[in-house]
C-alpha cells in the first residue's frame, strides 16, 4: 500500500485530483495537505472526506516542523505539490505570500525528502507547475519541453524558482522527481476571480464582466479532469528526472472564450444579449501575450488525449456554477469581496 502525499489538495486542481485518486486507487492512502488560505475550500472534498483511504490535515507547507510531525505520522512514498498561490493579479499585490508557499514550501518538502528518501527509487516528488515560466509567445509558436525559462510576474518567477529547485534537488540529492507544466485550467470548484468563473458568476449576477485591454491576450485552456488523468498518468508510467509539458491544444484569445461564455449562458438560460455586460478595463502591469503548448509526445504513446471538447466543458461549467450557487456566495465572502473591489473596483465604480 502507498502513501501518497496531496498537497494544495483542497483547492481547485487539487480537489479534482484527489477526488480521482481516492476513487481510483482505494488500495493508496491519500492524504490531503492544505493550510486552506482563501482558495482552499473543504467543501470541495465533501464526497471524500470520510473515505476509508483519505485523511485531511490543516498545515502549512512551510511549516518545517509541522511537516515532520505529518512525515512521521504518515511518511510519503509520492509527493504530488500542487500548494501554490496561483493568481497573477494577486502577486502582483502581494508578492511575498507567493515566496512564502510556492518557494519556501518546496523547499521546505524537499528538505524532508532529502533527509527521509536518501538512496530510495522507489519514491516521487511530483511538481506541478505552470506554462507561465516560459515568459510570453508572440502570434505563433508553441512551448516545448525544451523551452527556456523566462518568467514574467512574481507568480511565475515563483514557481520558476520551485521547479529548479526540484530539479536541483534531484540532481544533486538524487531524488527521483517528475516536473508538468500545463495550460489554463477550469472546470468545477473554480476559485471566482480566474476569467472563467468570474465571467460565469457575473453573468449569473448580470453585473459587469471585467475584460483586460482589449482581450486579445491568448491562453492554452485544458479541463481539470483532463489534467488529472495526466497526471496520474505521468505518475505511474514516465521516466523520472523529466520535465513534460500537458495541454489540449486549445489556444484562443480572452474576448473569444469570455463571449463564448455569454453565448452558452443566453443559449442554456434563456437571457438575451449577455455579451453587453463586457467591458474591458485597463490592462494588468506586464501581461504575457500569449500561452501555447506542445504536449509531450510522451503522453501520446501513453494513450492520452484530452476528452472534454472546450465549448462542452465550458457548458458542464456554467450548469455547475448555477446549480451550486450556495457554494459560490460562501467562497465569495469575506476576503474574495475585498480582493475584487481593490483589483476592479475603481475600474467598475462609474459602471455599476
Amino acid at each position: 500500500m502507498r502513501t501518497v502525499w496531496v498537497t494544495g489538495g483542497a483547492g481547485f486542481i487539487g480537489s479534482h485530483l484527489v477526488r480521482y485518486l481516492v476513487r481510483e486507487y482505494p488500495s493508496y492512502r491519500i492524504h490531503t495537505l492544505d493550510a486552506l488560505t482563501y482558495a482552499g475550500n473543504l467543501e470541495n472534498l465533501a464526497d471524500v472526506l470520510p473515505a476509508a483511504n483519505h485523511t485531511f490535515h490543516k498545515i502549512d507547507i512551510a511549516n518545517a516542523s509541522a511537516v515532520q510531525r505529518l512525515w512521521h505520522e504518515a511518511p510519503p512514498d509520492i509527493i504530488l505539490n500542487l500548494a501554490a498561490e496561483s493568481h497573477v493579479d494577486r502577486s502582483i499585490l502581494s508578492p511575498m505570500d507567493f515566496v512564502h508557499t510556492n518557494v519556501l514550501g518546496t523547499i521546505t518538502l524537499l528538505e524532508h525528502a532529502r533527509q527521509y528518501w536518501q538512496g530510495r527509487s522507489d519514491v516521487l516528488f511530483y511538481q506541478v507547475s505552470t506554462d507561465e515560466v516560459y515568459g510570453s509567445l508572440g502570434e505563433e509558436g508553441f512551448f516545448t519541453e525544451g523551452s527556456a525559462y523566462d518568467p514574467r510576474s512574481p507568480y511565475s518567477a515563483s514557481k520558476a524558482a520551485a521547479d529548479h529547485f526540484v530539479r536541483a534537488y534531484g540532481h544533486t540529492y538524487g531524488i527521483p522527481y517528475l516536473i508538468s507544466n500545463c495550460g489554463n485550467n477550469y472546470g468545477p470548484f473554480q476559485f471566482p476571480e480566474k476569467l472563467i468563473p468570474l465571467t460565469i458568476s457575473r453573468l449569473i449576477e448580470r453585473k459587469s464582466i471585467p475584460v483586460y485591454g482589449q482581450g486579445q491576450n491568448m491562453r492554452d485552456w485544458i479541463y481539470v479532469e483532463d489534467h488529472v488523468r495526466a497526471i496520474v498518468l505521468l505518475m505511474e508510467k514516465a521516466p523520472r528526472q523529466r520535465t513534460y509539458l500537458i495541454g489540449a491544444q486549445n489556444c484562443r484569445p480572452n474576448i473569444e472564450v469570455v463571449q463564448l461564455l455569454c453565448s452558452l449562458y443566453d443559449e442554456i438560460t434563456g437571457e438575451k444579449d449577455s455579451d453587453r455586460l463586457i467591458t474591458f478595463v485597463q490592462d494588468r502591469p506586464g501581461h504575457d501575450f500569449r500561452y501555447a503548448i506542445c504536449p509531450s509526445p510522451l503522453l501520446h504513446q501513453l494513450g492520452w488525449k484530452p476528452h472534454m471538447s472546450f465549448e462542452e466543458g465550458l457548458r458542464q461549467t456554467i450548469q455547475w456554477y448555477r446549480a451550486n450557487g450556495s457554494w459560490l456566495e460562501r467562497v465569495r465572502s469575506g476576503a474574495y469581496q475585498e480582493y475584487f473591489q481593490r483589483q476592479y473596483g475603481e475600474r467598475l465604480s462609474s459602471l455599476q
